[in-house]
């Protein structure tokens, strides 16, 4: 069982990745709403530069959208992990309420899993 020194610790820590996520999430959001051609880049028309300029912007936001939601499941996950803490219930597997190695917690402070039930679900969702 995980003491409450410890617990703290885990909290502060993500609580640390909050904030460090909700300063990445502005600059994907900034980065992913940039204008492409015309006065945003400078030019003096609205007509983008070159055809191949528009598939790499359109590559470019489509990446930094992708990172941006990645962002936020993994602000969900945190949120998740301290409400697991308030409940009590946090460092204990989801699935089969083991205790979770203090390694893998270290690593991944919002594990919900154990190595072993966190394999078995990857292999149910993998094609």
């Amino acid at each position: 069982m995980i003491k409450k020194p410890e617990i703290n610790v885990y909290r502060e820590r993500l609580l640390a990745m909050l904030r460090r996520l909700g300063r990445d999430e502005a600059q994907l959001r900034d980065e992913a709403l940039q204008a492409m051609g015309g006065e945003a880049s400078g030019s003096l028309s609205d007509v983008p530069l070159h055809l191949a300029d528009l598939g790499s912007h359109a590559f470019e936001q489509e990446l930094t959208l992708d990172l941006l939601e990645n962002e936020e499941q993994l602000v969900v996950e945190i949120n998740t992990a301290l409400e697991r803490i308030n409940q009590g219930v946090f460092g204990r597997c989801e699935a089969c309420r083991q205790e979770i190695p203090r390694g893998r917690l270290q690593t991944l402070p919002y594990a919900r899993y154990c190595i072993a039930c966190a394999r078995k679900l990857q292999e149910k969702t993998a094609p």
